[in-house]
């Protein structure tokens, strides 16, 4: 099994904090017969080295396939078979099915035990198609293959989305239908990690139900009822803090950090890429929201997307205002980025829009940093200064030490104030890449106050 890394931007791969494992591959593992020897290449670390194999299995996002098709070249040229899944060959089954011998669409609990089968009996299809399954006997990822020195876990609790936002590929991926895993199940996966630190990869881990908010409930009281003592950090939608129970037992849980999808402060935005649950909780509550949160001893990252079709240079300018003036703890900006298999890739290809075309090498460039789009209201060069200039003005070394003061003081806990500077400062760093001199280094600044939390980096 391979995970490969871009060789296009290695900004990702600046931090060794901030790399994350291969949970995908985590999950095929645990779905591989027992009597498989598994061996995981993982280009987080090591670079790729051909190694003979019966069966190889890849995976990769928009950004890394190229390098998973030049890797894949390696085996097919020597007649090995390639399986090959993950989000970007489900989405453009097609282009991948010319690099590899097999492409599997899905989820890959529905389509890995059928492909080893059809392998022990020496007649794999081009083709496998994953369905929708319920969670509840879905195994436990194989943490014991990922690289020891990964600093931080990863672990589902639930797949699915019932919101159609227009940049995003969710809901064709993984349904929209909002499916849990077992509480028990997940709990007992997360006594088998051995990283004190942890990544709810849910994309939303309390869904927008009652029902789906008393599962993460659950899973919360039953970590501090098992006494697992670990901090972690999740992802959710702005109807994180409307709930003040859920922020109690997250809190006491662990949750240092809540990765909350802002995308802007304007109303007209949020319905042109049909975000709903941000125009339900208002515009003008965000703050209000975000502070709920923090008292509870929990910091807030927002993430943010330059030239939407609404943005003029005003707008842009206005945004960074907006951040810059919010009680928000972390940031992430980004320029929209259609990714394939979303609204926003097909409006943009149909418009001819699309300025990176050049496939499969041009892939590398969708990634959420680099302008593949022609803007519908600006200059792709204004846009790069904008960009350029909002990085020096959100990241630079002394705002980012303010904010790190801002959020000790909002929430009270050191531990979440450390994880929202470490996430600004891997931001600050991928910005950077190219110039090491710029590089905000945690052991740097934290080594001889806090050395407990000098590796905690969240993103």
């Amino acid at each position: 099994m391979i995970n490969p890394r871009s060789r296009h931007r290695v900004g990702f791969l600046v931090d060794r904090e901030s790399k994350y494992p291969p949970l995908g591959l985590g999950i095929v593992a645990a779905l591989t017969p027992a009597d498989w020897e598994i061996r995981l290449i993982d280009e987080n670390f090591e670079d790729f080295a051909f190694e003979e194999a019966d069966l190889v299995g890849i995976t990769s996002f928009t950004s890394t396939i190229p390098r998973a098709y030049e890797i894949a070249a390696e085996y097919t040229s020597r007649k090995i078979p390639v399986v090959l899944g993950g989000i970007h060959a489900s989405m453009v089954p097609e282009e991948a099915g010319k690099y590899v011998d097999v492409v599997a669409t899905g989820e890959a609990e529905s389509t890995w035990p059928e492909i080893i089968s059809d392998f022990d009996k020496g007649r794999l299809k081009k083709r496998y198609t994953g369905t929708l399954m319920p969670m509840e006997d879905f195994p436990a990822a194989r943490h014991d293959l990922f690289h020891k020195d990964y600093m931080i876990d990863s672990i589902q609790t639930t797949r699915g989305c019932p919101m159609q936002c227009e940049f995003c590929s969710v809901h064709y991926f993984n349904g929209r239908a909002y499916r849990t895993r077992p509480v028990e199940k997940v709990l007992d996966e997360l006594e088998t990690m051995q990283a004190e630190r942890f990544f709810f990869v849910d994309d939303n881990i309390v869904g927008y139900s009652k029902k789906a908010r008393e599962h993460a409930k659950a899973i919360f009281r039953g970590m501090i009822d098992r006494g697992i003592k670990k901090d972690w950090f999740c992802q959710a939608s702005i109807n994180f803090g409307e709930d003040e129970e859920l922020l109690d037992l997250a809190s006491e849980a662990g949750c240092r950090l809540v990765l909350v999808g802002v995308e802007s402060e304007k109303t007209d935005a949020l319905q042109s890429m049909n975000k709903r649950t941000n125009l339900k909780a208002g515009v003008d509550n965000y703050q209000q929201i975000f502070s709920v949160i923090q008292q509870h001893g929990i910091s807030v990252l927002g993430t943010f997307i330059f030239a939407l079709d609404t943005d003029t240079m005003q707008d842009l300018r206005n945004r960074v205002d907006y951040i810059l003036n919010s009680n928000i703890d972390a940031v992430q900006v980004s320029v929209l980025t259609p990714f394939p298999g979303t609204n926003t890739y097909e409006q943009f290809k149909k418009e001819g829009r699309l300025t990176a075309t050049n496939y499969p090498k041009d892939w590398e460039k969708y990634w959420g940093g680099e302008i593949v789009i022609k803007p519908k209201k600006l200059k792709a060069e204004e846009l790069l200064n904008e960009q350029n200039h909002a990085v020096e003005r959100m990241y630079n070394p002394r705002r980012l030490m303010q904010m790190m003061r801002k959020t000790l003081k909002s929430t009270k806990n050191a531990k979440a104030a450390l994880w929202a500077f470490s996430a600004n400062a891997h931001y600050n760093n991928m910005a950077y890449e190219s110039e090491p001199s710029k590089h905000i280094k945690l052991e740097t600044i934290f080594g001889g106050i806090a050395p407990d939390y000098k590796h905690q980096k969240p993103i």
